[in-house]
């Protein structure tokens, strides 16, 4: 089956790919991130992608890099909601329906999200989201036979710029926070 896989991150998508492959499909890593609150992080990030999509053999498309149309269609409103909240759901759908409609317009068989594969993320809150953008969603929770530890690994033996933050402003502020001992906003 062709795949395009919804890649939020070189280290994420490092335990996603192997999986993928192994069952057979063919994959395509889609890189599709707006909602990372600089240019310079989206490009850090998108450069760990693609030491990932080298190492592992596959290909690696870019979407745009849109902040502004992501603040203004995901965050406005829900600037103050938590980590885990109606924002984050919000931007699944972004991320999943611009993946979805690359996968559409380039004749993909399905599409998944690397997502899941972080303990901080709801699986089930991002399936909800992939199934309201398109039927062509497949529910792979990466978490599962070890995968964030697998991923963890190899991000360090490829060498993998891995994040401290989702990616999003108001992610960020909570993270300084909590390293700040101070109340998340």
């Amino acid at each position: 089956m062709k795949v395009l896989l919804h890649t939020c991150c070189g280290p994420c998508a490092s335990a996603c790919v192997p999986r993928l492959k192994d069952e057979g499909h063919e994959v395509t890593m889609f890189y599709a991130n707006s909602n990372i609150d600089t240019e310079e992080e989206f490009k850090r990030r998108l450069a760990a992608a693609s030491q990932l999509a080298a190492a592992d053999g596959v290909g690696l498309v870019a979407d745009e890099y849109d902040h502004a149309a992501w603040l203004r269609d995901v965050a406005a409103g829900l600037e103050d909601e938590p980590e885990k909240g109606a924002r984050c759901a919000k931007c699944f759908r972004f991320n999943l329906a611009r993946t979805a409609a690359y996968a559409a317009a380039h004749g993909y068989d399905a599409f998944v999200t690397s997502l899941t594969v972080s303990p901080h993320k709801v699986s089930p809150v991002i399936f909800a989201q992939g199934d309201a953008v398109s039927a062509k969603f497949l529910h792979y929770d990466f978490k599962k036979k070890e995968g964030f530890k697998l991923s963890v690994r190899r991000a360090q033996k490829l060498g993998l710029y891995r994040q401290s933050y989702c990616g999003c402003e108001f992610s960020k502020r909570a993270q300084e926070a909590r390293m700040k001992g101070g109340p998340c906003p």
